[in-house]
């Protein structure tokens, strides 16, 4: 395993530090069309980079505080699905705006009876022609109110097993058909919804990949969201690191309770391990391993270890963490030090939700022990 990234001099480094020098303050479009927003994709819309490029370039743009383009389920889970099996067109109609964040995306896989069992999905395409008719149910759908297209999965062939017959579409959420209510959380905000579909006509040129054998394309979002949700911030991927949170608890004056310096340094250590990991499953990227169960074991702990963090940021902001809705991430005890977008009080609220999104914290167990330990199936 390589521990070690290349150092200030390294050619690469310098040469995103040349781009942000001369791009102060680049736009959306201007981090999509250097390649800065998915660099691993191929080019034109990624830079074909290798893993060890991609954090160069993460370091970079976090020293510069320059944010991507905000579209997690596009650029996360639907782009890779459609560079994997997508047609030319899709490519060249979808990649640009999923980048530069001008299209947002939503998942429409879960429903009532198949969440965890993803597979029982009972969501019907049939064809008419040249377009297919939706009709069914799905939920938990993040960003759904706000979505332009979103990734659906519904069953086209009704006679065989259900891992087989399920087709993978494009679904443009503004088609007539689709009714979407809101599902609003503990925290008494809206990101989840319900999303019915009511005979929806979908073109059947939106089909990704083959009919009938979306199944496996399903499995290939399914991993790309275990990689997204487990890196990053600590809600999934958005909001503060454990690096953020110390530098915050520093520049406050440090923290004299030896419990609570305790709490801070177990959960810098569990950083350090997911760190570690990660660079485990670069180096296998770099040696063209492809990921494996893995995944489940990012997911799982950084799960754990986002909501322990996100418990910790709570209790540091004294009365203001128990405040849903205060100043971004400023408190109390904690000033704000530029993290913003979240209140301690609303990401701990919010934090039960990350061991359940993007297959729960049992499910992740179940592949561990299937696919690592070697367990029996648990049927």
């Amino acid at each position: 395993m390589d521990f070690e990234l290349p150092g200030q001099s390294d050619e690469r480094r310098l040469s995103v530090r040349k781009w942000l020098a001369e791009h102060p303050n680049p736009s959306a479009d201007d981090l999509a069309d250097a390649g800065f927003v998915a660099p691993h994709w191929p080019a034109p819309w990624g830079l074909d980079a290798d893993a060890i490029f991609q954090i160069i370039i993460d370091e970079e743009l976090r020293a510069a505080k320059v944010i991507r383009p905000n579209n997690p389920i596009g650029i996360g889970w639907a782009g890779p699905t459609i560079l994997a099996a997508g047609s030319e067109e899709q490519k060249s109609r979808y990649l640009g705006p999923i980048l530069s964040g001008q299209e947002v995306w939503c998942q429409l896989f879960s429903e009532p009876e198949a969440g965890s069992d993803l597979a029982s999905l009972s969501t019907r395409g049939t064809l008419d022609g040249d377009t297919y008719v939706i009709s069914g149910q799905k939920i938990w759908t993040t960003f759904g109110h706000q979505a332009s297209f979103g990734i659906l999965i519904a069953r086209t062939d009704f006679n065989s097993d259900k891992q087989h017959g399920i087709t993978y579409f494009i679904c443009p959420m503004d088609s007539p058909g689709i009714t979407i209510t809101p599902i609003v959380d503990m925290t008494g905000q809206h990101a989840f919804n319900q999303v019915f579909f009511d005979d929806v006509r979908i073109p059947a040129e939106n089909v990704v990949g083959e009919v009938n054998h979306g199944w496996s394309l399903a499995k290939v979002t399914l991993a790309n969201e275990r990689v997204s949700l487990s890196s990053g911030g600590a809600v999934w991927g958005a909001g503060p690191t454990v690096y953020d949170l110390i530098n915050l608890v520093r520049s406050s004056g440090g923290i004299a309770d030896p419990v609570m310096r305790q709490r801070i340094a177990a959960i810098y250590t569990e950083a350090e391990i997911l760190k570690l990991i990660r660079y485990r499953t670069i180096t296998a990227s770099i040696r063209g391993i492809a990921p494996g169960p893995e995944t489940s074991v990012r997911k799982l702990m950084s799960d754990e270890h986002g909501k322990s963090l996100l418990n910790l940021g709570k209790d540091l902001a004294l009365a203001g963490g128990m405040v849903a809705g205060s100043a971004p991430l400023e408190t109390d005890g904690l000033p704000s030090d530029g993290i913003s977008g979240f209140s301690w009080g609303y990401a701990y609220l919010f934090s039960p939700a990350l061991t359940i999104g993007g297959g729960t914290a049992e499910v992740q167990r179940n592949i561990i022990a299937e696919r690592v330990l070697g367990l029996p199936r648990d049927y």
